[in-house]
C-alpha cells in the first residue's frame, strides 16, 4: 500500500483480524492406503517410491463430513504422467480413519471445495494419447446421511488446440 504511514501514539500492535486455523495432525498416507481392505491389491502393488522414500500421493484435509477432526482425500498418482489410478476420503472414527469413499477407474482426482467432495475423471476418445483426453467428467458428492451422495454431474469436451489438418505456411 502506498501513502503516508499512520502513527497512533499509544497504541500497540494491532491484533490480527482473524484467527489462523489450526494445523490438521498429519496422516501417513502411504501406511492408509496399504493397510485399507477397500484399496485394491493393484492400487497397492503399484504403489512404490518414484525417488528415494517420495510417494505419488497428494493428500488434503478439510470437513466433508462433519466431524469435528478433518477427513483426509488422498489421491495416487503414477511417478511418470502423475495420471491418479485412485482417490479416497478417509473420515476419523475411534483411534484411526475409515474409508467412506473410493474411486479406481484412472484417471481420477478428488479434491475439496466449499465443503463438497469433486471427483474429476479424464474422458479419452479412442486414438487419445494420456497427454490429451477428450474431456472430462466432474461429479460433485455431498455428505447426506452417513454416505457420499452425488449432487451434481458435468461433462466437459475438450476442443481441438488447432484444426484437423494442417494449416500451410504462407508463401512469402
Amino acid at each position: 500500500d502506498e501513502g503516508p504511514a499512520r502513527a497512533d501514539a499509544g497504541a500497540g500492535p494491532a491484533a490480527p483480524a482473524t484467527a489462523s486455523s489450526p494445523t490438521p495432525a498429519r496422516v501417513d498416507a502411504v501406511r492408509l492406503i496399504k493397510g485399507d481392505p477397500a484399496v485394491s491389491a493393484e492400487v497397492k502393488r503399484e504403489l512404490k517410491p518414484c525417488v528415494a522414500d517420495e510417494y505419488p500421493v497428494d493428500v488434503s484435509y478439510g470437513n466433508l463430513t462433519g466431524e469435528a477432526r478433518d477427513d483426509v482425500v488422498v489421491n495416487v498418482l503414477t511417478c511418470g504422467d502423475a495420471v491418479g489410478v485412485g482417490a479416497y476420503v478417509y473420515r476419523h472414527q475411534g483411534d484411526g480413519y475409515v474409508n467412506v469413499f473410493s474411486a479406481e477407474e484412472p484417471p481420477v482426482y478428488a479434491e475439496i471445495d466449499r465443503g463438497d467432495l469433486v471427483v474429476t475423471k479424464q474422458v479419452y476418445d479412442r486414438g487419445d494419447p494420456v497427454s490429451s483426453p477428450s474431456g472430462e467428467v466432474v461429479i460433485t458428492y455431498r455428505w447426506l446421511s452417513g454416505r457420499f451422495d452425488e449432487k451434481y454431474r458435468t461433462h466437459n469436451e475438450y476442443g481441438p488446440v488447432a484444426g484437423a489438418a494442417p494449416t500451410p505456411a504462407p508463401e512469402g
